[in-house]
C-alpha cells in the first residue's frame, strides 16, 4: 500500500509480523544540505509496531514535515486515533517538531519517548513554530514524554523487545538507536544511512551502495570521527542481524563489512597531524548546514575536523579542543537579535585559552539580521585573532551555489594549514621529509611516467542550482576498448571532485601541443571559493551539455561509471559517450615531470 503526493509517496514495507517499515521516498533532492548532493533523491524509514488488543502502537524514528500528508494518511489506516501511540524520537529538529504537532493533534493519547538531549530539544523547540494558516490556531501541548538516559528497554505483550540506546554526536546529540532483541533487527536512525529513492527493502549487494554510504560517512560521519568510534563500540555488543537505517534501503546481508568500513574511514581521520575545530549551535538546522559543508571542505584535505556542539558539550572538553587546533571554526543563529547562551559561552573560552596564532573562521545563519555573527567577528579580532577567511553569512539556509562555495572554503583552510606545516618542517629539518622522496630513484623513476595534457570541465544541475568545475589533468589513461573507457586520477582536495561521482557526466578536452599555455593559464590559476571556472571563456557544448574548448585537439564525453579510492586520490572510470578530433594535423600535448613526488 501506498500514500502518494505529486513528488512524494510513503509505501509499506513488512518486516515481520507486526513489524512494517513505512518508508518515505521522494526521487529529487529533497534539501540542499550538503549530504543529498549526488541527487539520486531520498527515502525516510520509521518503523511501526503494530497495535494489538494488549499492547500499544510503537512508532520508531518518525521522518519530517516533508511526508507529513502520505504519512498521516498511512498512519492513519494502521493505528486508530482512538489508540495510544508511542513514538521514539530520534533526530530533533524543527521540520520533525512540525510532524510530532500533527500526530498529537490526531492522536490524543501520543507519548513519546527521547534521550534526555533529545528531550532537551523538544522541550526547547515545541512552541517556538509558528502554526501555519491551514494548521489549528493554537500548537498542541507537549504529550507526556519518557526520557532515556543511557539505555533503556521496551517489553511488549506481542514479545519483541526493543532496547533503546543513545548515541548522541555533536551533528545529532539526541540521537536514539533501537535494537529489537528477537529478530536481530538495528533501527540505526543516521548511522549507516544513504540518500537513495529505493522502494526495495534491504541493498541487493554492498556494491550497489557503497558510494552512497561512503559519501554520507564523508559528509557528516568524518568531523565526529571519534564519537562515531564510541556508538561502534557499543553496537559491537548486540546480536545484530540486519541494520535499517533512516535513509535508504535496510543492509542485511553485509552489514558486518559496514561496520569495518566505518572504522577504516575514521582511522583516516585520526591519522592526522593538524585538526580544525568547529565549534557551533544550531536552532534550526541551517547553522548545522554550514558547518557540515565547512567540515566537508576540510576533511578532503586529510585534515580532522574536531565537530562540538556547543549546547551539549562539557566545559572540559571544549577547553581541551580548542587548546589541541590548529584552526578554529566558530558558529552561531541570531535568535531573537542575540547568540544563544552557549555560544557567547564558547566565545568566552576562545578568548580566554585560545591561540592567537593560530586562524579562526566565523560563520553563522540568519533571518532578518546577523547580530551574533557581527559579535563572533568584532570579539576576535579585538582580541587578536587572524581570521582564515572572512565571515559566512547566510540568509536563512544555503542553497547548492552556497554549499559549494563553503565546501571550497573548507578545502582552501585545509590546504593552508597543511602548506604551513610542510614550511614549519622544512625550516625544522635539513633532510628527510619531501625532499628526501625526491631523491627517491623510484619517485624519480616514477616520474618518468608521462601523461597527456587535458582540461576536465563539467556542469552538473540547471538554473540556480547549475554547479560546474574544471581541472588540468594529466593523470589520463584509456582502460577499455569495449566499451571505450578512460580513467583520470582525480586529488581528494579538488573541487571539482564533488562532480564526479558515478552517473556524473564530464568532458574531457585534449590539449595540443604548443597550444596548451593559454588553457593551463586558465585552468592552474587559484581561484576563490565558489569562483566561475569558465567566466571570460567562449565555450562550446558538448552533445551531452559539457563545456567544450574551441582551442582543444580533440574532446571526449564521458559518463562516470566506477569510482576507487586510491591514497589521496580517487581513480575515475568514464566511458566514452561521443568526441570528436578538431585538429588532425597537430599533436597531443605531454606532461613531462622530474619527480613521482609532485604534479
Amino acid at each position: 500500500m501506498a500514500g502518494a503526493t505529486a513528488e512524494r509517496q510513503v509505501i509499506q514495507l513488512p518486516i515481520e509480523p507486526g513489524l512494517i517499515c513505512l518508508r518515505g521516498l521522494s526521487p529529487k533532492r529533497l534539501r540542499f544540505e550538503v549530504e543529498y548532493g549526488l541527487e539520486r533523491g531520498t527515502s525516510a524509514n520509521s518503523f511501526l509496531f503494530l497495535p494489538s488488543s494488549d499492547t500499544s502502537a510503537l512508532l520508531v524514528h518518525p521522518p519530517g514535515a516533508s511526508f507529513a500528508e502520505p504519512y498521516l494518511e498511512q498512519l492513519a489506516d494502521l493505528v486508530p486515533s482512538d489508540s495510544e501511540l508511542q513514538v521514539v524520537v530520534s533526530h530533533v529538529n524543527p521540520n520533525r517538531i512540525a510532524l510530532l504537532h500533527e500526530l498529537a493533534r490526531r492522536w490524543q493519547k501520543l507519548r513519546l519517548i527521547a534521550s534526555n538531549p533529545g528531550a532537551k530539544l523538544l522541550q526547547d523547540l515545541w512552541s517556538q513554530r509558528k502554526p501555519t494558516e491551514q494548521e489549528a490556531p493554537a500548537l498542541p501541548e507537549l504529550p507526556p514524554l519518557t526520557v532515556v538516559r543511557g539505555e533503556d528497554s521496551l517489553e511488549r505483550a506481542d514479545g519483541y523487545r526493543i532496547n533503546l540506546l543513545s548515541a548522541p554526536t555533536p551533528r545529532w546529540p539526541g540521537a536514539l538507536m533501537a535494537f529489537e532483541e528477537t529478530t536481530g533487527l538495528l533501527m540505526s536512525g543516521k548511522f549507516f544511512s544513504a540518500h537513495l529513492c529505493s522502494q526495495e527493502w534491504a541493498e541487493a549487494n554492498r556494491s550497489s551502495t557503497e558510494e552512497d554510504r561512503r559519501y554520507f560517512y564523508d559528509c557528516l560521519m568524518a568531523p565526529m570521527a571519534r564519537q562515531v568510534e564510541a556508538v561502534l563500540n557499543r553496537i559491537d555488543e548486540l546480536s545484530i542481524r540486519c541494520i535499517a537505517p533512516g535513509h535508504g534501503p535496510a543492509i542485511a546481508e553485509s552489514w558486518r563489512s559496514l561496520l569495518v568500513d566505518y572504522r577504516r574511514w575514521g582511522e583516516s581521520q585520526e591519522r592526522s597531524s593538524l585538526s580544525v575545530a568547529l565549534l557551533f549551535a544550531s536552532a534550526y538546522g541551517n547553522t548545522a548546514a554550514i558547518a557540515d559543508a565547512l567540515a566537508q571542505g576540510v576533511s578532503r584535505t586529510g585534515v580532522r575536523v574536531e565537530s562540538v556542539n556547543c549546547e551539549f558539550t562539557p566545559a572540559e572538553k571544549l577547553l581541551e579542543t580548542i587548546r589541541s587546533c590548529d584552526a578554529l571554526l566558530i558558529g552561531s543563529p541570531t535568535l531573537g537579535g542575540h547568540a544563544p547562551t552557549p555560544i557567547v559561552s564558547a566565545l568566552g573560552t576562545v578568548l580566554a585559552e585560545g591561540d592567537r596564532s593560530k586562524p579562526v573562521g566565523v560563520f553563522g545563519s540568519f533571518g532578518w539580521s546577523g547580530e551574533a555573527i557581527d559579535l563572533l567577528e568584532s570579539k576576535l579580532r579585538d582580541g587578536g585573532f587572524s581570521f582564515a577567511f572572512e565571515p559566512v553569512r547566510v540568509k536563512f539556509s544555503p542553497d547548492a551555489a552556497t554549499i559549494k562555495t563553503l565546501e571550497e572554503t573548507g578545502t582552501g583552510l585545509g590546504r593552508s594549514l597543511i602548506t604551513a606545516q610542510r614550511k614549519a618542517q622544512r625550516r625544522s629539518s635539513t633532510s628527510g621529509g619531501l625532499s628526501e622522496s625526491r631523491s627517491n630513484p623510484a619517485v624519480l623513476a616514477l616520474g618518468r611516467v608521462v601523461g597527456s595534457l587535458c582540461v576536465l570541465t563539467t556542469r552538473k544541475g540547471a538554473g540556480e542550482s547549475q554547479l560546474s568545475g574544471a581541472m588540468v589533468a594529466s593523470w589520463v589513461s584509456q582502460a577499455s576498448f569495449s566499451p571505450p573507457g578512460l580513467t583520470v586520477a582525480v586529488a581528494k582536495d579538488r573541487a571539482v571532485e564533488a562532480l564526479l561521482h558515478v552517473g556524473d557526466s564530464f568532458a574531457l578536452n585534449v590539449l595540443a601541443s604548443g597550444r596548451e599555455s593559454g588553457p593551463m593559464k586558465q585552468f592552474l590559476q587559484p581561484f576563490a571559493p565558489g569562483a566561475d571556472r569558465f567566466a571570460g571563456l567562449e565555450l562550446e557544448q558538448s552533445p551531452g551539455g559539457q563545456p567544450i574548448l574551441p582551442e582543444a585537439l580533440a574532446w571526449l564525453d564521458c559518463s562516470v561509471k566506477q569510482r576507487m579510492e586510491c591514497g589521496d586520490h580517487w581513480l575515475i572510470y568514464a566511458q566514452v559517450g561521443s568526441g570528436a578530433l578538431l585538429d588532425a594535423e597537430a599533436t597531443t600535448a605531454v606532461h613531462q615531470r622530474r619527480s613521482g613526488a609532485n604534479y
